[in-house]
């Protein structure tokens, strides 16, 4: 996060700068004008940089997998991560996210366990007080 605030920081001094030379382009990362950066270079350098770090091979779109994977085991909402993602349809963020995280599953299941339960204690207490209709009715 320090090193996207910093980024972000020396973005917007070096668009101060140019003016009107900036090409406002929204993205994120951008060459020195300010326009885009081609997506086959990015991926270029990203694999250079992944041989140089010593680590095992990893693709740049891996990242981006990673993070949405990483953002729906922390609970942020389908919605948001829809939205994050730019994915037109929620459908296409559940389908190609959700179904690589048993942990998602679990935690669903242990959460509807948990409901069950809940509502059978209740149930059960209810009967032994004798507050259930159906018990006085009998």
């Amino acid at each position: 996060m320090r090193l996207l605030r910093r980024h972000e920081r020396d973005r917007r001094a070096e668009k101060t700068r140019r003016g009107e030379a900036w090409h406002d382009t929204a993205h994120v990362f951008t060459r020195r004008g300010g326009s885009s950066v081609a997506p086959d270079y990015l991926t270029y350098r990203f694999h250079g940089l992944v041989l140089r770090s010593g680590l095992p091979p990893v693709r740049l779109h891996d990242l981006r997998y990673g993070a949405v994977t990483m953002a729906l085991a922390a609970h942020v909402d389908l919605p948001v991560v829809q939205d994050q993602v730019g994915h037109a349809s929620i459908v296409l963020t559940a389908d190609t996210y959700t179904s690589v995280l048993p942990e998602l599953h679990h935690r669903a299941a242990r959460a509807t366990a948990r409901l069950v339960l809940s509502a059978a204690r209740e149930t059960a207490r209810r009967v032994r007080r004798g507050r259930c209709g159906w018990m006085t009715q009998v």
